[in-house]
């Protein structure tokens, strides 16, 4: 199963550019390639997600276990021709001083060879230090070959490829011209995601094209079949299938659109192993609800699109009602923004569900930002612990937005440890059937919420 895992000297180097292109001039040679993205991330794995054809999967050390992580991305990498790893922010970055949370660290752990992309914006000679020291720092990774990005000169090319060729022993893979036009878009929480950004297809074929011209993808796919398999565990999965699922499916439904679009892949694969057939609306345009037992309202950007979400009052009014008559509702940062009572951003105000008696202000700053730990306080709709026990949950947040004027004597399902929340001490707001709160969770072994939740929602059908 060739693979390979493509990093950086630091964050804002090219990489997310580079490896959305990578994926889909392959794809367009006939391989089957499958995307993973390390980390908590959603708007990278939906550029990889468009540009492969196939959806893109996190690898976690927050969230999942080293043998979750070989088993995960064993299963699909074994599915496709060659496994595309995008890192995040530097090869040797991480929370750990010690460096087991890294890029190289997960490198190491899938036995990948490392790309490393730089952005050699003023850098000639200068550029063997750089990799001399990133090799010399983790000898035992497989640090395979470089791509230069934002070339400014045939010249400076010439340079760079001197200087690698002489000092070190490392392949030049491809040099990339700097090109501001083929950048992906940005705003206050990254990249555009792709259903907004109007011409992804586009900006997509634009990008393959330039990896075409300017990568050498036959070296590529040899440096991918270097990789080795690295050894898992098959009954991972035994274990985190559901093994208790009751006859009878529930259908849930999930706000998927351009205001509505952080779900990770694997989590709607275990929603539905669990048992729910997955039903798909549309907040801006659908009037009304589908037919469905409980509702899963993902993050996303409600503030840009405040006006179309006010606009739909429908379907706003119908999920208040389904609220208040009990529909099982889960609902993450930009859901629980939109079951709020209003939104203010840049000066301008737009009213949402009312299903939560509390205002969004965005700022612009973040509110809540980083890898977070909860700890549950009992009152939860679907607790990881049924034994009563205070069990912890790894989350992660990131909103510029503020939840204001909430009553007192609030109930929460969790105790923020590390973090923010909705108030820097709780989140996951309970009311009724429904649970809402900042931080965004991830189905796995240490927090499998999927199958907690569908069976919640099988027994509100049920009464």
């Amino acid at each position: 199963m060739p693979h390979l895992y493509l990093s950086a000297a630091h964050k804002s180097s090219g990489k997310t550019t580079i490896s959305v292109g990578l994926a889909a001039a392959l794809n367009r040679r006939g391989q089957g390639v499958q995307t993973f993205k390390k980390g908590p991330d959603y708007i990278d794995p939906l550029w990889l997600q468009k540009a492969s054809g196939r959806p893109c999967y996190n690898l976690d050390f927050n969230t999942q276990s080293h043998a979750e992580i070989k088993a995960l991305f064993a299963q699909h990498v074994s599915c496709a021709d060659v496994g595309l790893i995008e890192g995040n922010k530097g090869l040797y970055d991480g929370v750990a001083l010690d460096g087991r949370d890294s890029n190289a660290a997960l490198a190491a752990l899938l036995q990948a060879p490392v790309i490393l992309v730089i952005d050699v914006v003023g850098i000639t000679r200068g550029i063997a230090p750089l990799l001399i020291g990133y090799k010399a720092f983790a000898p035992e990774l497989e640090l395979a070959g470089v791509i230069f990005n934002k070339v400014a000169s045939a010249r400076q090319e010439s340079k760079l490829r001197a200087s690698v060729d002489h000092y070190t022993d490392l392949t030049v893979v491809g040099a990339v011209p700097r090109n501001d036009h083929l950048l992906a878009p940005e705003r206050h929480l990254g990249l555009i995601p792709p259903e907004e950004s109007g011409k992804a297809e586009e900006r997509i074929a634009e990008l393959a094209q330039m990896v075409e011209k300017h990568i050498d993808l036959d070296l590529v796919r040899h440096i991918a079949t270097k990789a080795k398999q690295p050894p898992f565990d098959e009954a991972i999965f035994d274990q985190s299938a559901l093994t208790d699922r009751e006859d009878g499916y529930v259908r849930i439904g999930i706000a998927r659109d351009s205001a509505f679009g952080f779900y990770y892949a694997d989590d709607l694969d275990a929603l539905r192993e669990a048992g729910a057939e997955l039903v798909f609306f549309n907040t801006l345009e659908d009037k009304e609800l589908p037919r469905v037992d409980g509702l899963f309202l993902g993050g996303g950007f409600p503030e840009t699109h405040m006006q179309a979400l006010e606009n739909n009052a429908a379907l706003r009014d119908e999920i208040k009602t389904a609220a208040q008559d009990g529909l099982p509702i889960y609902a993450e940062c930009g859901g629980l923004i939109y079951l709020s009572k209003s939104i203010e951003w840049n000066g301008q105000k737009a009213q949402m569900a009312g299903v939560v008696p509390g205002t969004i202000t965005m700022h612009k700053k973040p509110q809540g930002r980083g890898l977070v730990r909860l700890r549950e306080t009992g009152n939860g709709l679907w607790p990881k612990s049924g034994d009563g026990k205070a069990a912890t949950i790894c989350a992660h947040e990131f909103h510029y937005a503020s939840l204001e004027g909430l009553p007192e004597n609030m109930v929460y399902a969790h105790k923020v440890e590390r973090g923010y929340g909705i108030d820097g001490e709780n989140d996951a707001l309970v009311i009724g059937n429904v649970q809402a709160g900042f931080c965004h969770h991830r189905n796995t072994g240490q927090n499998n919420w999927a199958r907690r939740f569908v069976t919640f929602v099988r027994r509100c059908k049920a009464v």
